[in-house]
């Protein structure tokens, strides 16, 4: 069947959705264990951008997998699978002309090394939201971890599943280390540069 599927071209590129939007258009993919902080930062640096004309659309964990992969389980496999359709989604999003922020734990280092096979290194920022176990069982805003404690969630990142932190992310926040401004500020002024067209 794959041998009857044919790519369309269209008239209308991304380079002239780019144009139109006046700035280009990529992924910035916020991975962290639970409770890191990602949600909310992606949030508002979304926010910050939008400010200023950006235009933007941020995908979460929780929302995508009540909708787009609320067949997926925990497991490892469907894991992956989860962040595969994500960024196969942010890729047409990206070639759609926006800036697309997406939060995710994202445990794996060859799931995100895929998403960045997928994106092209040009539109892929990767954000590690580097916050330590301690301290996000702390935070427990949704209670997962007293609950994985308690063996009522199986698989649960940093608890009975494994997090492979990123080795070179573009950019790393220690949200224990600096502030919600302070880190909102270092990303947006990373991507500004990222923004800009060739031809300004």
């Amino acid at each position: 069947m794959k041998a009857h599927i044919i790519k369309h071209s269209y008239q209308v590129s991304k380079q002239d959705r780019a144009n139109a939007n006046n700035h280009n258009s990529f992924l910035v993919w916020f991975t962290g264990l639970s409770g890191s902080g990602k949600s909310t930062i992606a949030n508002l640096v979304e926010y910050q951008l939008h400010k200023t004309g950006v235009k933007t659309y941020t995908l979460d964990g929780d929302n995508v997998r009540k909708g787009l992969n609320k067949d997926l389980t925990f497991s490892p496999q469907d894991r992956t699978e989860n962040i595969r359709r994500i960024a196969e989604t942010a890729n047409l999003m990206v070639d759609a002309g926006l800036v697309v922020l997406a939060a995710f734990v994202s445990p794996y280092k060859k799931d995100r090394q895929n998403i960045r096979t997928i994106l092209k290194d040009a539109n892929f920022v990767e954000v590690f939201i580097n916050t330590s176990l301690e301290e996000c069982e702390k935070r427990d805003v949704k209670g997962l971890y007293k609950k994985a404690r308690a063996g009522e969630i199986k698989n649960m990142t940093g608890i009975s599943a494994p997090y492979e932190a990123p080795v070179n992310p573009d950019i790393e926040i220690k949200t224990e280390n600096e502030s919600i401004e302070n880190s909102v500020k270092k990303i947006v002024d990373f991507i500004t540069e990222k923004l800009k067209l060739n031809n300004e």
